[in-house]
């Protein structure tokens, strides 16, 4: 009898125990968790941060084999003093006259982008110093990524807060994907490649075939011929250097002189997630992307000229369009000349049809046997990127496997 008393308190005592080390286990747990969790929050951003670092690098140096394998110390650093690039939006609080101020900036920004690769690469032809700016572009925006991204893990370690680490790690495979386009974009601009938002202009050169083009100014082409029977207006970006031109002042020249009867704009647009990728659609406005300087000059001139505006758009995501151009954009191209050339049987106002192929020109040149030539070169690409592995949608984890990290 003693005996199973003393068993029984034994029990009692072991339980409390237990229980007491579950409590206290649990206590230090929840002081101890959120700091863990932090913690493995920031050594995640910290291995992010380094790989979009990476990136940089290796964009500075397509940069630099561009210009030439050896160049000064001087231009280096001029090269990584330029990385911090920016342009200060001008004031909104009073809307009127905004387009025109952003335009004067967005000006300023490429005389000056102009003014560098000319110090730079004062030996490149014209349209290799147009890929030299637009990849400087891309290499500008990868290193402001990098920049804000150790920026708020930089705060997040100082301030240990666990809810904007938080935040911040739910936008990580958003970060990843920008980064990686951006890297492979930059590559592709030096170099002259096509890439996804190129579409625009190589359906508008297709459409002027062996017909003569006109060189403007705003480093625009325009192409008059016969389609359909109809009189049309052919306006791209001039290329093949990577351009997108002043696609709205070519257009607002062109209706102030000429009666119009209709503007179609042709554009890369951002698809939704479950969309095919170079999937055709039609619409009515203007399909033209960026600042919006462009779209508003051509809506004002449909508005003042009440003229119709049809759009055809390509889908593809956001990513897709500054990257070397798929092959589901470019199988895209037959289907969109058709749906061009049923638009153009089916209007009905007199006057000239306007076809604007939006985009950078980046790879296509500005005629029929330029787009031939851009096509083949595109198929080239694909086939050096799948042998480098770039085209597989998922390889070791995000960008540390595109690394082969």
């Amino acid at each position: 009898m003693i005996f199973m008393e003393n068993t029984f308190m034994l029990a009692q005592s072991s339980d409390f125990l237990g229980t007491f080390v579950w409590i206290f286990a649990i206590i230090l747990l929840s002081f101890l968790y959120p700091r863990i969790m932090l913690q493995q929050i920031l050594i995640k951003l910290d291995q992010i941060y380094r790989e979009i670092e990476n990136m940089t690098i290796a964009a500075k140096r397509h940069i630099i084999r561009k210009i030439n394998s050896k160049i000064s110390k001087e231009i280096k650093e001029s090269i990584n003093n330029f990385m911090e690039f920016f342009a200060i939006e001008p004031v909104s609080l009073d809307p009127f006259g905004i387009i025109k101020k952003i335009e004067f900036i967005s000006d300023l920004s490429e005389k000056k982008f102009k003014y560098f690769v000319k110090q730079i690469a004062p030996k490149l032809d014209e349209e290799s110093k147009a890929n030299l700016m637009m990849g400087l572009a891309g290499a500008i925006a990868l290193n402001q990524l990098g920049k804000i991204l150790r920026h708020f893990t930089e705060l997040i370690r100082k301030t240990k807060s666990l809810q904007l680490a938080m935040v911040l790690q739910m936008q990580i495979p958003f970060i990843e994907r920008l980064a990686k386009a951006f890297s492979k974009g930059t590559e592709a601009l030096i170099n002259g490649w096509c890439i996804g938002d190129s579409i625009g202009p190589l359906i508008a050169a297709e459409l002027i075939g062996n017909s003569k083009v006109k060189r403007t100014e705003y480093e625009t082409v325009i192409c008059r011929k016969k389609i359909r029977g109809k009189d049309v207006i052919i306006v791209k970006a001039m290329g093949p250097g990577g351009r997108l031109g002043k696609l709205g002042k070519t257009v607002e020249r062109i209706v102030k002189r000429e009666k119009i009867a209709k503007i179609i704009t042709i554009d890369a647009a951002a698809k939704l997630e479950g969309e095919r990728t170079g999937s055709v659609a039609e619409g009515v406005g203007v399909a033209i992307g960026g600042i919006g300087v462009d779209k508003s000059y051509i809506e004002n001139l449909a508005v003042e000229h009440d003229i119709p505006l049809d759009s055809i758009i390509i889908k593809m995501s956001q990513e897709e369009a500054i990257m070397p151009m798929k092959q589901e954009v470019l199988n895209s191209v037959g289907k969109v000349i058709s749906l061009v050339e049923k638009n153009i049987d089916e209007t009905q106002g007199k006057g000239k049809i306007i076809i604007v192929g939006v985009g950078n020109s980046s790879g296509v040149g500005d005629s029929g046997k330029e787009a031939e030539k851009a096509k083949n070169n595109i198929k080239k690409v694909l086939a050096i990127l799948k042998k480098r592995g770039d085209l597989e949608e998922k390889q070791k984890g995000g960008i540390s496997g595109w690394f082969g990290i």
